[in-house]
């Protein structure tokens, strides 16, 4: 079967897109077995994810943040300093790019935001830690470089999605203290403690939130065994860098937001409970009956109101901090 190009949205554009069933598509594709499956049936969704995109100032693809590393930036409508978000992609670490996760990009920048969409290396060819690597050289990178582009880096945050929620919460913390350190992150359905990976997913009725049969089992240990190897040691799976849970009293003030028919739900309850702990300012939230993934999908009822209160809260934490003038900021309406 012919895959078609992530960026062609032609079959998914207004009312049709509103016929569709993502529950339906995704039965007709068995779970994958293989990083190149998962990529292939990714890449078939991303024309679906990448709708009718949002207008932005100007994107510039593939831009090099280190050896072997690029970035789509995405600049807002505006004259700037904008703030800045350093975005990493979900895919379970084996899957994903700046262009699957375009629209969320145009998203974030539609809200006034200079988005640094990161395109880090994937296992299993690049296993951990050089996607962690990746992300930390594109942190630093935005640091130095948002100005280039209309950013101002003073006004930094990161955030991401599923793998990319990991890598975020790992990058953010192992960076307290440096130059680059962000000011929030924003942790969408990530998976922050691997040792306890297992338990919280076992019994998740994947079928009824619509999700391929398989994915708490081999979909699941496909990415984990790609990332950190068929065996990880119990060493491994308590490192910070890998489970960023036992690194919580370093992240900056924290959005966590996560659906309660997501595998993941309880990470999310834990990481949120070890911040409270650490007296660490963060909101958690819980919307209800969401999928895995629900934020991209503008369909499902809480996608928006998620971005919207992820906005609020980048707003509230990077916004106002510069001296410099926030123009150029669409603000929200209603």
């Amino acid at each position: 079967m012919a895959l078609p190009d992530p960026l062609d949205c032609s079959p998914f554009q207004g009312e049709a897109m509103a016929e569709l069933d993502l529950t339906k598509l995704l039965a007709n594709f068995p779970p994958p077995a293989t990083a190149a499956d998962m990529r292939r049936m990714i890449d078939m969704f991303a024309g679906f994810l990448n709708a009718d995109l949002p207008p932005v100032g100007a994107l510039h693809t593939a831009v090099s943040v280190s050896e072997g590393v690029t970035a789509d930036v995405v600049v807002p409508k505006g004259s700037g300093p904008f703030p800045v978000l350093v975005y990493l992609h979900g895919g379970g670490w084996i899957c994903g790019s700046p262009t699957t996760h375009r629209k969320l990009a145009h998203r974030f920048a539609e809200a006034g935001y200079l988005v640094v969409n990161v395109d880090y290396r994937l296992a299993p060819e690049h296993p951990f830690p050089t996607p962690l690597d990746d992300c930390l050289a594109a942190i630093r990178w935005a640091a130095r470089e948002a100005s280039r582009f209309g950013g101002d880096a003073s006004r930094l945050a990161v955030g991401g999605d599923s793998a990319g929620g990991n890598l975020t919460a790992a990058a953010a913390s192992a960076l307290r203290g440096d130059a680059a350190a962000p000011k929030a992150c924003l942790l969408i359905y990530g998976v922050f403690d691997f040792a306890r990976l297992d338990e919280d997913t076992t019994g998740f009725d994947a079928a009824a939130a619509g999700m391929p049969a398989d994915i708490g089992g081999k979909l699941l240990r496909l990415m984990v065994e790609s990332y950190l190897g068929a065996s990880p040691s119990a060493a491994v799976l308590a490192d910070p860098r890998v489970s960023p849970v036992h690194a919580a009293h370093r992240l900056p003030p924290t959005h966590v937001v996560v659906g309660s028919a997501d595998p993941l739900v309880l990470q999310a309850r834990a990481l949120a409970e070890q911040l409270a702990d650490a007296g660490v300012e963060h909101e958690l939230f819980v919307d209800p009956a969401m999928p895995h993934g629900y934020v991209q999908m503008e369909f499902l009822p809480f996608a928006r109101p998620a971005i919207d209160r992820m906005v609020a809260f980048l707003r509230k934490h990077v916004s106002a901090e510069s001296g410099l003038p926030d123009q150029g900021v669409t603000r929200p309406s209603g």
